[in-house]
This record gives structure tokens, C-alpha cells and sequence, in this order.
């Protein structure tokens, strides 16, 4: 069961409320989470901030950061409603081609394109995590998987 760690600032400010820590826990409990500890940690200015450590289910890799845990739990509150994704044809498709070089090595290529997504400090390390989690899990440290990210302003297709 993958672990997610979270600070508790950020976490009460993208859910709207403070909470005790009981209080958190209850609601985490409710959702079929377990609040596993609360840890206290040096981040990168040197000042200490409280961290959440969740146990996050197997099949739930929607929960592996904080915006989807926040999304999630707000949802679950009747606080958000649940998104609703489409799938849009751009004016100008992209290509990704499969080397035959890496065909025994990755038989299989996805790629996307998202668009309208900002990145701050937070936002972007938070991202990364998620990519390091999904490797680490879903993707059995890589051996089955593995995600690239890309700023698509800074780089041209067709991709290899």
C-alpha cells in the first residue's frame, strides 16, 4: 500500500478548513483512508512543517498527491462536484513514434497532451512526486512503465 505524505498547510488551504488532528483523521477514516502518522519536517527554507503520512489503497492511484487527494475529499464532502473529463481533437495533432530499436524494451507507446496546466513551486514538485509514485507502483519501479513530461512550448514533434 503506497504511502503519500502531505503538508498540512497546503492541505487545509486547497480543502477550504483547518482541522484538528483528530478531526482529520475521523474524516480520513470515513473516506477509507488511514491517517498513519504525523510527522514533523525540515523543508527546503529550513523551517519545520507538519506532514500527514496517508495509507493510500492499491487501486487508488488518483490519491497518490494532494490535488487529487484534496479533489477527493471534497467531492466525498458533497463540497465539489465530481469532474467530468473530455477528450478534444486539437488543430494540429502530434506524432510519437516508436523506435524499432526500443521495440523488446517498450512495445507499446502512449502519449497525451494536457493543456491549461499551470505549474507553481508546490503545483510542480507535487507533480513530480505523483510521476516518482506512479513509477515506483503502478509501474513496478519502471519495469512495466515509465512517464516522461515535457513542456510542449519548449520542444517540437514529431517525438522518438
Amino acid at each position: 500500500m503506497p504511502t503519500v505524505g502531505v503538508k498540512r498547510t497546503l492541505l487545509f488551504e486547497a480543502l477550504g478548513q483547518t482541522f484538528t488532528e483528530e478531526a482529520f483523521d475521523e474524516l480520513c477514516f470515513e473516506f477509507g483512508l488511514e491517517l498513519d502518522e504525523v510527522v514533523t519536517e525540515t523543508n527546503d527554507e529550513g523551517k519545520e512543517e507538519v506532514v500527514y503520512k496517508l495509507d493510500i489503497g492499491a487501486n487508488r492511484y488518483d490519491l497518490l498527491c494532494l490535488e487529487g487527494l484534496v479533489r477527493a475529499l471534497l467531492v466525498f464532502q458533497g463540497k465539489l462536484v465530481a469532474p467530468q473529463y473530455s477528450l478534444t481533437k486539437p488543430a494540429q495533432l502530434e506524432q510519437l513514434i516508436l523506435d524499432p530499436s526500443v521495440i523488446a524494451v517498450r512495445p507499446h507507446v502512449i502519449g497525451a497532451v494536457l493543456r491549461g496546466v499551470t505549474f507553481n513551486k508546490a503545483r510542480y514538485n507535487s507533480f513530480i512526486d505523483l510521476q516518482d509514485k506512479l513509477h515506483m507502483n503502478l509501474a513496478r519501479k519502471r519495469t512495466l512503465a515509465s512517464v516522461g513530461t515535457h513542456d510542449l512550448d519548449t520542444i517540437k514533434g514529431p517525438f522518438r
